[in-house]
């Protein structure tokens, strides 16, 4: 029954959300394009670059949709015709919403999501921006420093004296700490602590923990020192970010392609941890941040 009321909840909600993107006169500037973003900072960073982009290198204007939702509800919008763009991760989108068995090959994940999205659903996956945000396992810069680590299988060689503090999602993930431990054979000194995302690099740099689980493009990384350590055995798979755009609006505008691409593997995950940081840590403007971005990278 609760399963039952969770469902109708979320159809409601995401019928208010699609409800809420038809153009109309509440549209923001009555845009050539409708851009959305989903429901985190990441997003709200890369939504704005992706419309300053097109706004800067074309005569298009862009309807900024921010916080829209999750990848479930961003998917239902698009395809039914009520925004035209929105930034995804393969990973995401690839276990998610086709429903497909994880795949470690970023090549393969990413060619089967654009094969699949053109055929099903008339929808141009567009090339990387550069970066993916995939789950990160992440110790103090000293330790890595000290011990020169830079891999997870290194990394195995301390983690018998090592605590660990994750999330109760990842603790629980077909993808999260079971088959991590299995595929690197990884002990703790202790059964790994569950902990609230929100307090994971508070514990570790007052060395309640040793290794946590964050995403790879935290703000708080670049912030504190800390150490994203190298998944060697490539456990997790791929999440790159790649904008999705329906394949009508680049046929009745084809600049606006060009102008997509142009972003295409230019932001390093480096890059999106400062962006975030200095947006989450600093407490800056969105626009402001993305704009001094653009110039720093001299993107026209």
């Amino acid at each position: 029954m609760k399963r039952f009321l969770a469902l109708c909840f979320l159809t409601f909600a995401l019928l208010l959300v699609i409800t809420s993107c038809t153009p109309s006169s509440n549209s923001n500037n009555g845009g050539n394009i409708i851009l959305a973003s989903k429901d985190f900072t990441e997003q709200d960073i890369l939504g704005e670059l992706l419309a300053q982009q097109i706004e800067a290198t074309t005569n298009l204007k862009v309807d900024r949709r921010p916080r829209l939702g999750g990848s479930f509800v961003c998917h239902s919008a698009i395809t039914a015709g009520k925004i035209d763009a929105y930034i995804e991760y393969t990973g995401t989108a690839f276990t998610g919403i086709l429903k497909q068995k994880a795949v470690n090959d970023p090549k393969e994940v990413y060619e089967r999501l654009k094969q699949a999205y053109s055929q099903q659903f008339n929808l141009e996956v567009m090339p990387s921006l550069g970066f993916e945000n995939t789950f990160a396992m992440i110790i103090r810069g000293e330790d890595a420093k000290r011990n020169n680590i830079e891999t997870l299988s290194q990394a195995t060689q301390y983690t018998p004296k090592w605590r660990g503090g994750f999330g109760y999602e990842f603790l629980e993930r077909e993808d999260g700490f079971p088959g991590l431990a299995k595929t690197y054979d990884l002990r703790f000194a202790k059964s790994p602590q569950i902990m609230d995302l929100g307090l994971i690099y508070r514990a570790l740099i007052q060395k309640q923990v040793d290794m946590v689980a964050g995403n790879s493009t935290d703000g708080q990384i670049s912030r504190l020192g800390l150490v994203v350590l190298k998944d060697d055995k490539k456990y997790f798979p791929p999440y790159e970010t790649v904008p999705i755009v329906r394949q009508e609006i680049l046929k009745k505008y084809p600049e606006l392609r060009t102008a997509i691409a142009s972003l295409s593997g230019k932001i390093s995950a480096d890059e999106m941890r400062q962006l975030n940081y200095l947006v989450e840590g600093e407490l800056r403007d969105i626009k402001d941040v993305v704009h001094e971005f653009r110039i720093s990278k001299g993107f026209k």
